[in-house]
C-alpha cells in the first residue's frame, strides 16, 4: 500500500467515526508531517517526533499534532496494518515512558502536553463596549456588520456557525446544528432580532438562503469576519484590541 492510499484510507476511517472534513485535514497533516521526517513508524521515531514538536510549536499545536498521530495509530492497529513488516514497531514498548504509553486495550498513545488552564476569562467583551460598538455601527449605517455583531452576541454562536444562518432559520426562529454523534444543538433567535433582521436582508434581495454574503454573493468566510472585527473603523481602539485578543484565543469558541 503506497502512502497516498494509506492517507486516503485514514481519511475514510475518520469520516466513518463522524469527524468533520476540517478535522480530517488537520489529522492527515499531522501524519504527513511525521512521515516527512521519518521513513517508518517506530517507538523511537514517535518519541523523536514529539520532542521535535515541542521544540518547534506552541503547546496547543503540539497537542493537535499528537492527537492526529494517536488517531492514526488507532487506525493502523484497528486495521491490522501494524503487523506489516514496513509498518511494524521495531522496538515494542514493555513499559510506559514519559512520551508514549499503552492503553488497557493495547493501543499506543503519544502523551499530550499538559497546559495550565486559566480560571478566569479575560477575553469577554463587556456589555458597555458591546453597546458602544452596536450603536456606532448603526450610526454609521454599517448594517451588515451591525447584524453580525448582533447575531454573535444574541445567540452565542461561533463565527463558523454564524455563516450557516439562513433566512429560513430566521423565519423559523432557530437554527438546528448537527454535531458529532448525531447530537442536535439549537441557536434561538430573539423576536426583536428577527423583526429587525428579516426586513433588512429582504431589502438586500435575500429571501432565502444564507444571510451573510460577500459582494460576489458567496458565503462570507470566518477569516473575513475575524479580520473585519479586528480592524473595524466603527470600533474604538480598546474594542478592536479586545476583539483581537478574543479572536486569537483558542479556548473561547465565540467572540462575545
Amino acid at each position: 500500500m503506497n502512502f497516498e492510499t494509506l492517507i486516503s484510507d485514514f481519511g475514510v476511517y475518520l469520516e466513518k467515526q463522524g469527524h468533520a472534513a476540517s478535522t480530517i485535514r488537520v489529522y492527515s497533516c499531522s501524519v504527513r508531517l511525521f512521515f516527512a521526517h521519518y521513513n517508518s513508524l517506530s517507538v523511537e521515531h514517535l518519541q523523536s517526533y514529539r520532542r521535535w514538536l515541542l521544540e518547534c510549536y506552541k503547546s496547543s499545536t503540539v497537542n493537535t499534532r499528537i492527537l492526529g498521530m494517536n488517531r492514526f495509530l488507532d487506525f493502523m492497529q484497528n486495521s491490522g496494518l501494524l503487523d506489516n513488516e514496513k509498518a511494524n514497531f521495531q522496538s515494542p514498548i514493555s513499559a510506559p515512558t514519559d512520551s508514549l504509553r499503552i492503553t488497557p486495550t493495547g493501543h499506543y498513545r503519544l502523551r499530550p502536553i499538559r497546559e495550565q488552564k486559566h480560571t478566569y476569562l479575560d477575553t469577554v467583551i463587556s456589555q458597555k463596549d458591546y453597546d458602544r460598538l452596536k450603536r456606532r455601527l448603526k450610526k454609521d449605517e454599517n448594517y451588515f456588520w451591525y447584524f453580525i455583531v448582533r447575531f454573535l452576541a444574541s445567540t452565542g454562536a461561533r463565527v463558523s456557525e454564524l455563516r450557516q444562518i439562513k433566512m429560513e432559520d430566521l423565519q423559523l426562529g432557530y437554527l438546528a446544528l448537527y454535531s458529532k454523534g448525531g447530537k442536535i444543538r439549537r441557536l434561538f433567535f430573539p423576536r426583536s432580532l428577527c423583526g429587525e433582521a428579516i426586513p433588512y436582508f429582504s431589502s438586500r434581495g435575500i429571501d432565502s438562503g444564507f444571510l451573510f454574503l460577500t459582494r460576489r454573493r458567496t458565503c462570507i468566510s470566518a477569516r473575513a469576519i475575524e479580520m473585519q472585527l479586528k480592524t473595524s473603523q466603527s470600533a474604538t481602539a480598546s474594542i478592536r484590541q479586545q476583539c483581537t485578543r478574543i479572536l486569537s484565543g483558542t479556548a473561547t469558541p465565540s467572540i462575545f
